[in-house]
């Protein structure tokens, strides 16, 4: 007699969860018993007495978009849950069905043929919710700087050609007075900090077009000013709450952010990206592949038709190439060194692209490892001078030089 383990194969759409069962256990022919769901609360709980009652110990899903989310928190407590890629469970063109899909996703589990996505728990969701709501935030506010610009073109108002931020404490007090009907440019101009590099004259000068700006513009830059007060506010709330969060790993954080090119906020990002430790991830090669900073690889008849990086989390990407970029600039790192070596045959973009590979390395090193960041700067070893020397004496040779040894004095010299 087998003892039973029974799989559940799910395939979730936002109003409609198709459910098969199967015991992997009977042998190699499945027999599943079949049952579609709402996604509803009651529902869902429905679901979960369903698989309880046949003795479900793990189930595989695939979903559209973010509708895996409620299942998933509904049967975590239950069973072992995967999330599979859709990628990876296609079927043939033409004979694509619900349950048939949920059927092949048990199935490609079983043989180890599907791909399964890193979903992390609990907290770790809530960390990266926070973090990403953050940056959707500012985003939004890049965008409003980017309308209120426009705006102020709109009506002649040149002031983002006198000052370096549109947003700045001056700017803000200048627009605020124009939004309320002030119109008199001198008047605005002396709003202005007295550090501020613009003058007096050019700052009127650029403000000369609001005594003719209408009630309609100045209505909407108003409402812009609200809408940027509000974006900073939630900013700052999120800005304590990732704090919070994130307390009890504050030394896992202090210990990334020293990093050349992270600062506090890259490193809460990261951390809520991979986990404090990384432990999901054997090897910094392993993190780097579901990052998708390195290289790829497709082969064909023993060809490389292309080694374009794969596709990775998209988060973590974007955090580790603003690093890069911020990286190369900080004087007396090592990374200044590696762009400067690499730059000239790769170009800018794949010599950032491999200096994010190595900072992606050194994320798994310090946070898996709990390494401290040391800082060795551009100082080369004796060993990499002693190749650097014995490869420019072979390239005099080769030109015809005749390299002699050096003299006993020369030594001493």
């Amino acid at each position: 007699m087998h003892e039973e383990y029974r799989i559940a194969g799910i395939d979730v759409h936002k109003n409609m969860l198709a459910v098969v069962i199967t015991d992997v256990a009977a042998g190699a022919e499945f027999h599943f018993d079949r049952r579609k769901f709402g996604t509803l609360d009651s529902d869902l709980k429905e679901l979960s007495q369903w698989l309880g009652e046949f003795g479900v110990k793990e189930a595989v899903m695939e979903s559209t978009a973010q509708y895996w989310k409620t299942v998933w928190r509904q049967l975590e407590q239950q069973c072992v849950l995967h999330l599979a890629q859709a990628q990876s469970n296609r079927a043939p063109r033409g004979r694509k069905r619900d349950f048939a899909d949920a059927e092949r996703l048990v199935r490609r589990h079983v043989a180890g043929e599907l791909i399964l996505s890193f979903v992390p728990d609990v907290e770790q969701r809530l960390w990266r919710t926070i973090t990403r709501t953050k940056y959707q935030l500012t985003r939004d506010r890049v965008r409003l700087q980017n309308q209120l610009e426009s705006l102020l073109e709109d009506g002649r108002l040149k002031l983002g050609s006198c000052v370096s931020d549109l947003l700045g404490v001056s700017s803000r007090r200048m627009l605020r007075a124009v939004a309320k009907g002030e119109s008199d440019p001198a008047t605005l101009a002396a709003l202005a900090e007295e550090n501020l590099q613009a003058t007096p004259e050019q700052l009127a000068d650029a403000m000369s077009a609001a005594r003719n700006l209408s009630k309609l513009h100045r209505q909407i830059l108003k409402l812009f000013l609200d809408r940027l007060d509000l974006i900073e506010d939630q900013l700052q709330i999120l800005h304590r709450q990732i704090a919070k969060a994130l307390r009890q790993h504050q030394e896992a954080v202090v210990r990334l952010a020293t990093v050349p090119g992270f600062g506090v906020d890259s490193a809460q990002q990261v951390i809520a990206e991979v986990g404090p430790s990384a432990a999901t991830f054997p090897s910094a090669e392993q993190l780097a592949s579901w990052v998708g900073v390195c290289p790829g690889r497709e082969e064909s008849a023993a060809v490389s038709k292309s080694n374009r990086s794969p596709k990775g989390n998209r988060m973590m990407r974007r955090v580790l190439v603003q690093v890069a970029n911020a990286a190369v600039k900080s004087q007396g790192s090592i990374f200044p060194l590696h762009y400067r070596r690499l730059v000239g045959r790769m170009g800018h973009n794949k010599t950032i692209w491999c200096i994010a590979h190595r900072l992606c390395k050194l994320v798994w090193i310090i946070l898996h490892r709990g390494m401290e960041y040391v800082e060795y700067g551009a100082e080369r070893s004796a060993k990499a001078l002693q190749k650097r020397t014995a490869k420019q004496l072979r390239e005099l040779r080769a030109l015809g030089y005749q390299i002699l040894p050096p003299t006993p004095q020369e030594k001493l010299a």
